[in-house]
């Protein structure tokens, strides 16, 4: 029996769809355009003065919507922490029904809902006004009863949503997001917020790994189980120099002010010897080291370590202080330990 050829397989009809699924992202991207061009003419949208109540904030940036705006605020939140500023969410529903508690007098409020007229949601904003507590409404219409009862209304204007129906949150979803962004983003660099703060918030996971200095995950460091040998030895003495047992895969060399000069690894070893036999033993290590090899500093991140694993297809790098003195050696193995680094 004559299979029927799927619909998605008529060229035509996919065709049609490439075409569908680009008006779907350029209306998306068209939404945060808009906004934007709106904000480079000198139209705050009440942007700057809810980034001041966040500045402002003893407590916790509480963050509540109804449905998608719910999904949308939880995403916020989690910014926000991520980037110093305690928040957590809260169910609209459920904070008129027991769960006003976890709103206290020094915290903010940030409440979205796109209409503007979301009941619960407006409610909760109506009971904090009377409750003298901050708050900022996040909607599509600059006359709603949520920007009415919050002290600070962001305005994010009319959008035509991605669906055809014009009903599916999508578009206005995408830019209540990227808006959370820029508001958090804004908040953290008022705030300073750098590096280390990030790495603090971030301690575990690729993201803390990448960020931790380089120097805290050395496993060979020079004056410990790494020699720093002169590069006028010949390549037996600078193997004896490294020592016994287990040693780190390649050989810094350093010139007579004790400064990098060169690198030689296993691989140059067995490269030397099988060229030159035993007798290369006792040639100079200078005539066969790598000589200004690619290091790390003192000052780079485990992150750093892992754009010149994947770039350059290292194995081991010197890690060199700021006079270009080796202090240690980074071994591809330890970042492959660490799970930054797949083998």
């Amino acid at each position: 029996m004559a299979q029927t050829p799927s619909a998605a397989a008529d060229p035509h009809i996919r065709a049609n769809e490439r075409a569908f699924l680009g008006e779907v992202l350029a209306t998306e991207a068209a939404a945060i355009t808009r906004f934007a061009a709106r904000l480079a003419a000198g139209e705050d949208a009440g942007l700057y003065a809810a980034v001041d109540l966040f500045e402002a904030c003893k407590g916790h940036v509480v963050v509540s919507g109804m449905g998608k705006s719910g999904l949308v605020g939880a995403k916020i939140s989690a910014t926000l922490s991520s980037l110093g500023q305690p928040s957590h969410f809260v169910h609209p529903a459920e904070a008129v029904h027991g769960d006003l508690g976890s709103i206290r007098p020094d915290d903010v409020v940030l409440l979205l809902s796109w209409s503007g007229e979301t009941q619960e949601v407006v409610a909760l904003a109506s009971i904090l006004k009377m409750d003298g507590i901050p708050t900022v409404g996040m909607s599509g219409k600059a006359k709603s009863s949520l920007a009415r009862a919050c002290t600070v209304h962001v305005d994010l204007g009319d959008i035509t949503e991605a669906c055809p129906l014009n009903l599916a949150p999508t578009a206005s979803t995408t830019l209540t997001i990227a808006v959370g962004d820029a508001l958090a983003l804004a908040l953290a660099q008022r705030r300073d917020f750098g590096k280390d703060d990030f790495h603090k918030h971030h301690p575990g996971g690729m993201l803390g790994a990448g960020l931790r200095p380089v120097t805290e995950v050395l496993r060979f460091r020079v004056g410990q189980n790494l020699a720093a040998v002169p590069d006028t030895s010949t390549v037996r003495d600078a193997l004896r120099a490294g020592g016994e047992g287990r040693r780190a895969g390649a050989i810094v060399l350093v010139d007579a002010a004790g400064r990098l000069s060169g690198i030689f690894t296993d691989g140059d070893l067995r490269r030397h010897v099988n060229s030159g036999g035993i007798a290369a033993l006792d040639a100079s290590i200078a005539g066969v080291m790598t000589r200004h090899p690619t290091v790390l500093t003192v000052d780079s991140l485990v992150r750093d370590a892992v754009q010149l694993v994947q770039a350059k297809r290292l194995d081991e790098i010197p890690v060199v202080d700021r006079d270009g003195r080796p202090v240690g050696l980074v071994d591809v193995q330890d970042l492959i330990a660490m799970r930054v680094v797949k083998e």
